[in-house]
C-alpha cells in the first residue's frame, strides 16, 4: 500500500483490534524510526515514547482509558509522554547531539542556545511549556498514523484517558514526564463495524481556500 490517498482512505480510528495479530519486526522497526524522525520546534524533540508490551500492565491501564479495549488488544501500545519542564541540561543535551551528528562547536551554537532558552523562559512565564510540548507530540502522532497507514496497519489516536492515573500506573511520577496522548497500533478485527463506514468530511470548498 504505497499510494498516500489509498492509505489515508483506508485509515480510520480502529475501535476493535485483532489481539491475535502482531506487527512483524521489520514493519515495527520502520514505525519506530517514524517516531524518531518526527520534526519538532527548534529540533528539541520534547517527548519520550513508551512502548507498552506487557499485557498485564496494559490491562491495568484499561479502566483509566474509559474501558476502551484498544489499549489492551492492539499489537503495540504507544504512549507519548512529554516533559513538564525543560531545563538547561535538556537544551544542552540537544546541542551536544547536534554537534555529535553535524560537527561544530558549542561556542558556535551559543546564539542558538540563547534563543531556545529565551523561548523556553517565555513559555514558562506564561505557564505554557507543558501545553507546547503536548502540541509537539501531536506532530509525532500524525506522522506515526500516516506511516502506519502506508504500511497497511491500523491505529487509534486516543485522548480518552485519565493522565494522572496513567502516570501512576506507568511509574512516571517523579520522572518529570507526563502522558500526553495514546496511539494503539495493530490490525483491525473483522468484527469492527466502523471499518467499512464511509468517511464523513466537509467538502473541499468548506475547508480549503485559495488566496
Amino acid at each position: 500500500m504505497t499510494d498516500i490517498l489509498t492509505a489515508l482512505n483506508h485509515r480510520y480510528a480502529c475501535k476493535v483490534f485483532d489481539p491475535a495479530k502482531k506487527i512483524p519486526a521489520d514493519l515495527w522497526q520502520q514505525l519506530e524510526q517514524s517516531l524518531i524522525l518526527t520534526p519538532s520546534s527548534f529540533g528539541l524533540q520534547p517527548w519520550k515514547f513508551l512502548i507498552v508490551q506487557d499485557q498485564a500492565l496494559r490491562e491495568k491501564l484499561v479502566p483509566h482509558a474509559w474501558n476502551q479495549r484498544q489499549v489492551a488488544d492492539c499489537s503495540h501500545l504507544i504512549i507519548m509522554t512529554v516533559p513538564k519542564t525543560l531545563g538547561e541540561d535538556y537544551v544542552d543535551a540537544n546541542i551536544a547531539r547536534m554537534i555529535e551528528v553535524r560537527g561544530g562547536t558549542a561556542d558556535a551554537l551559543m546564539g542558538f542556545r540563547k534563543m531556545v532558552l529565551g523561548f523556553r523562559d517565555g513559555l514558562e512565564a506564561k505557564g505554557g511549556l507543558e501545553t507546547w510540548a503536548k502540541l509537539q507530540s501531536y506532530i509525532a502522532l500524525g506522522q506515526f498514523m500516516l506511516a502506519a497507514s502506508l504500511l497497511g496497519l491500523d491505529t487509534c489516536p486516543m485522548e480518552g484517558f485519565v493522565p494522572e492515573k496513567f502516570d501512576e500506573v506507568l511509574g512516571l511520577e517523579g520522572t518529570g514526564y507526563t502522558t500526553a496522548v495514546l496511539c494503539p497500533v495493530g490490525y483491525r478485527s473483522a468484527d469492527d463495524r466502523y471499518a467499512e463506514l464511509p468517511k464523513v468530511r466537509f467538502e473541499f470548498k468548506d475547508v480549503i481556500e485559495y488566496r
